[in-house]
């Protein structure tokens, strides 16, 4: 005997329709709602911008959105804004040139939008999607931002003339991706906040958001510029390889070039720039690391006061004071 065939009567189809509809409502919604809250004045965000955009005194600095001048834009959230400097310092520290940090920050904004993933095609991981079975290194060193983009770097030094290549042709030498072409949109924002996070006086990285929920961990701090930027970051001022107590929630850190820093001899002109990468770093840091103030160069972040960028108030003296929430 055949099987009976059940053919769905007509309001069965009707409410399936009304039932699709409504869920493509919501969907939509849900997008709205996401976008709007993203979009907003108050959600927390971070913002590069250029020279164009700028004052006089500090370029881009001045903390609005679009300024005066028309120069370039690109936001982006906290959590993207501390990997790129971490990205950034890495490979400062490893003196190499400016136009590395913007191959990596492409890279990595294409490999995973700039969030330290746990997942990716086969067994991929982190900031640059890396493979453990490929011997980047094991699941947990790959996401260290830290070791990954230290991984990144070696590898991308080994490429000959990688710093002449097209971004994406230099790129695809390290990753060895199935779209090589990808990373080439990504090459504008990248640029822009390879120069904002390295210093250059084009461009300036400002973030809004709350006050840190958290006290800041002084320990952590100290930690952090030396894992990001090598020992020489910090004095050993107590002769205990920490620059004063470990309770201090506030710390200056000194102005040196980054060839100072691994104990070559630096260029004096390089002191100003090599500020402006700490005082970045530190911004795009302070949600994660409970930072509530920043200071360099006659110039003031505030978490507090945020909204208005980097004001012309702060001290003129010759390191990067970060203050820390309490």
């Amino acid at each position: 005997m055949g099987a009976v065939t059940e053919t769905a009567s007509p309001a069965r189809r009707g409410r399936a329709l009304r039932l699709a509809a409504a869920f493509a409502v919501l969907l939509g919604l849900v997008a709205y709602v996401v976008v709007h809250y993203v979009s907003r004045d108050g959600a927390p965000r971070c913002v590069v911008r250029s020279g164009d955009a700028a004052d006089p005194d500090r370029p881009g600095a001045d903390g609005t959105d679009g300024g005066g001048g028309g120069g370039a834009s690109y936001r982006l959230s906290p959590e993207m804004a501390a990997n790129a400097a971490t990205i950034s310092a890495v490979g400062t520290t490893k003196g190499l040139p400016e136009r590395a940090v913007t191959i990596a920050l492409a890279t990595a904004l294409q490999e995973s939008a700039l969030r330290n993933i746990r997942h990716g095609d086969r067994d991929s991981l982190g900031l640059f999607q890396q493979r453990p079975s490929q011997g980047w290194g094991t699941p947990q060193q790959i996401l260290d931002p830290v070791f990954s983009a230290g991984a990144f770097y070696d590898h991308l030094a080994e490429v000959p003339g990688y710093s002449r290549l097209p971004l994406t042709v230099a790129a695809q030498r390290v990753q060895r991706s199935g779209f090589p072409q990808a990373y080439a949109k990504h090459e504008p924002d990248a640029a822009l906040l390879s120069a904002a996070l390295t210093g250059r006086a084009s461009a300036s990285l400002t973030c809004t958001a709350a006050p840190p929920a958290k006290t800041g961990d002084p320990a952590k701090l100290r930690s952090e510029l030396r894992r990001s930027f090598g020992p020489g970051v910090l004095p050993a001022a107590d002769g205990k390889g920490r620059a004063g107590s470990v309770q201090t929630t506030e710390l200056t850190v000194p102005v040196t070039s980054a060839a100072e820093d691994s104990g070559d001899s630096g260029d004096a002109g390089d002191a100003d720039r090599r500020g402006w990468e700490l005082a970045h770093w530190a911004v795009a840091k302070a949600s994660e690391l409970g930072i509530s103030e920043v200071a360099f160069a006659g110039r003031i972040w505030n978490a507090e006061e945020a909204g208005e960028g980097w004001r012309t108030e702060g001290p003129d003296g010759t390191g990067v004071r970060i203050r820390l929430a309490r």
